[in-house]
């Protein structure tokens, strides 16, 4: 059993995470902007802490992890404004990575996005600046001496997860489910034999917790 606090809880895969750990046994809680979100997520038996992200400090969040065994950052800005890019997937996960350290919890994981994500199509400036911003906290989580894990998925849809994907080192930029991505991120949240690896993740044919396994070798 493992207790993992998830930051983007209430977002599409971060909503869809908590049930899937919550349905394995794990204890779950995470951090949402609004308290209207919490009867949702308290539904799924996750322990909601309100707060706005771009304006806790690494101490306050830090506060909030007492006795946890994983961080997943799941948050996400999905290419908006350069400033609400730089608050939530910039300097959030800094500030993240900090509470952790504070806190004394080694694992790590950050759901990130495929470098060649949307290659063809003609980006706004808001646009590249957000591929920009999400491959330096790339590194930074990289460099990290946190048990990292940064899962980099393809395009993400709104379809039932199919239980099978394609998991590795690098991956083609083609699309997956919200539910096959986070049942994947279940999954290596339980292997503590996956760390400090950049794994990406796409749809395919094998099952998810042999794909997972298949990343050991």
């Amino acid at each position: 059993m493992l207790k993992v606090f998830i930051i983007g809880i209430s977002g599409a895969v971060g909503r869809l995470l908590a049930r899937n750990l919550s349905d394995r046994g794990d204890i779950v809680s995470g951090l949402v902007r609004r308290d209207d979100q919490r009867a949702e997520l308290s539904a799924l038996g996750a322990e909601v802490r309100v707060g706005e992200l771009a304006g806790l400090s690494a101490e306050s969040l830090a506060a909030m992890l007492g006795g946890c065994d994983a961080i997943v950052y799941a948050a996400g800005s999905n290419g908006g404004a350069r400033e609400v890019t730089s608050a939530i997937d910039g300097e959030g996960v800094l500030t993240a990575l900090e509470a952790s350290r504070l806190a004394g919890v080694k694992r790590f994981a950050l759901v990130s996005v495929l470098p060649e994500a949307g290659r063809g199509q003609r980006f706004d400036g808001d646009e590249e600046f957000y591929f920009a911003v999400k491959k330096l906290v790339d590194v930074t989580v990289s460099e990290s001496d946190l048990d990292w894990l940064i899962l980099r998925p393809s395009l993400l849809v709104d379809r039932a997860g199919v239980g099978t994907v394609s998991l590795g080192p690098a991956q083609p930029h083609d699309e997956i489910a919200r539910e096959d991505v986070a049942a994947t991120l279940a999954e290596l949240l339980h292997e503590p034999r996956i760390r400090r690896r950049i794994l990406e993740l796409n749809q395919g044919s094998t099952p998810i917790a042999s794909a997972v396994q298949a990343s050991l070798r």
